[in-house]
């Protein structure tokens, strides 16, 4: 990686005191070397004109599935336990490795293209191999593992594993794939939801966890039914059964959270488990609201994450931010969720659940140079005359607005020029792929 110098952008750090100014930013190899008023030029640097544009941290989101972006229009209007049996899990079960990367391409493309920089990916049962070399070749961070799922009802035959075979391919994963790029790719467990793991399986993830000092990432208390199904099976609410097994702590990602108990939120917050809101996905599917201001009120550390494609429609964090800061105010008041909250935790709160606060996250001296710059000078942005920039991109910008995206040092889009993705190629692999796929699956109408 060469050294990058970006000239004159305003720069909104989100570092502790969330300055914003305009400025300079030299980077050398995959850091943040310097930030400065003016910086000289040196020889050799490759130079980004930034004036009249905003710099910000790339966004992390912290619950995605790539290897659901093929279904994109293909689970609407269902409710979750329908979605997954009738549309998803079929969908899955007829997956490829040459469907599930570009699967993952395009997803990746669609990320890349809104700002977003690091993941927290879910894949399916078979096939994560091609989803983490997609990972790879992409240049995004990535937090990734093959779903568990070795019991429940209505689960095609294809996703149905043994547990123990279920662990050894996730081991494997994990010892080929965790720490890949410098530690630009990790590997995370990612049991489905406690529906679909029996206990021997969460247990021995749990002892996993530890011993490999990586994180846990699962569904918890999205839906009521599904909440129905864990009381029967467990009598434990989901949360409660987490920690009952031990799997409640600081590795642990628990995406959606939207019927909690009081009890479940002690332990939350007591054990210092991370929760991923997914509005979009969450208001799509008619699962719920998210209780998200009292959790932040509790201090609960809580990120942002568009979920997957079919159940969203798309993986914009703009989208999310702007839902999760909305979808409150007729209940708790215009400012529930203002907009610097919603974009803390689509920043240096998403940092935190992936446990890299002091690697990406804001725009520090020292800190991974993971950036996305914004064009913020259209007719949908403007005025901007004493406007909060943090506001006019929370609720006036969209991911139309972002030029380049940089990670890891190294540029992967430049005024909207993809850098390492073909475009052409992932589009027609795409559609060529979801025939595929639906020719296999055999959908109930």
């Amino acid at each position: 990686m060469g050294n990058l110098l970006i000239k004159q952008a305003q720069i909104i750090t989100m570092n502790a005191s969330e300055d914003i100014f305009t400025g300079d930013i030299r980077i050398v190899d995959d850091r943040i070397a310097a930030i400065a008023p003016h910086l000289a030029e040196e020889p050799g640097e490759y130079i980004i004109d930034a004036a009249g544009r905003t710099l910000i941290p790339g966004f992390v989101q912290t619950h995605i599935h790539l290897c659901q972006t093929l279904f994109r229009g293909k689970g609407d209007d269902l409710e979750l336990m329908d979605w997954l049996r009738k549309r998803i899990w079929p969908l899955e079960a007829s997956h490829d490795e040459e469907s599930i990367y570009y699967s993952a391409m395009l997803g990746i493309g669609e990320l890349i293209q809104s700002g977003t920089t690091t993941i927290v990916d879910m894949e399916t049962v078979h096939h994560t191999e091609s989803a983490f070399q997609a990972i790879a070749a992409s240049g995004i961070r990535a937090l990734s593992g093959k779903v568990m799922m070795d019991k429940g009802t209505e689960v095609p035959l294809p996703l149905q594993e043994k547990t123990e075979d279920s662990i050894q391919m996730s081991v494997d994963l994990l010892e080929r794939w965790n720490g890949y790029d410098g530690g630009r790719i990790q590997y995370a467990f990612c049991p489905r939801f406690v529906v679909s793991c029996t206990e021997t399986l969460l247990r021995e993830v749990q002892l996993l966890s530890a011993s490999y000092n990586v994180k846990v990432h699962t569904h918890a208390s999205e839906n009521l039914g599904e909440i129905e199904i864990v009381q029967a099976e467990t009598g434990m609410r989901n949360v409660v059964y987490l920690d009952h097994l031990g799997l409640a702590n600081e590795r642990l990602i628990l995406a959606h959270c939207i019927w909690l108990d009081e009890e479940e939120k002690r332990i939350i917050r007591e054990r210092g488990v991370h929760v991923s809101h997914c509005p979009g996905s969450n208001l799509k599917l008619a699962s719920g609201i998210a209780e998200t201001p009292e959790l932040l009120k509790l201090d609960i550390s809580v990120s942002l994450g568009a979920d997957g494609a079919p159940c969203n429609n798309n993986l914009d964090m703009f989208n999310e931010m702007r839902l999760a800061a909305l979808i409150q105010k007729p209940i708790h008041g215009p400012t529930a969720m203002n907009a610097r909250s919603v974009f803390r935790m689509a920043t240096i709160g998403g940092a935190k659940a992936v446990g890299m606060e002091k690697e990406i996250g804001s725009i520090e001296v020292g800190k991974k140079a993971d950036l996305a710059l914004l064009n913020l000078n259209g007719f949908h942005t403007f005025p901007s005359y004493d406007v909060d920039p943090i506001s006019r991109i929370v609720y006036s910008a969209t991911r139309a607005d972002v030029e380049t995206t940089i990670i890891n040092g190294r540029i992967v889009m430049e005024k909207g020029i993809m850098r390492t993705i073909d475009p052409l190629t992932v589009l027609s692999e795409a559609d060529r792929s979801i025939q595929r796929l639906l020719k296999r699956a055999a959908l109930p109408v």
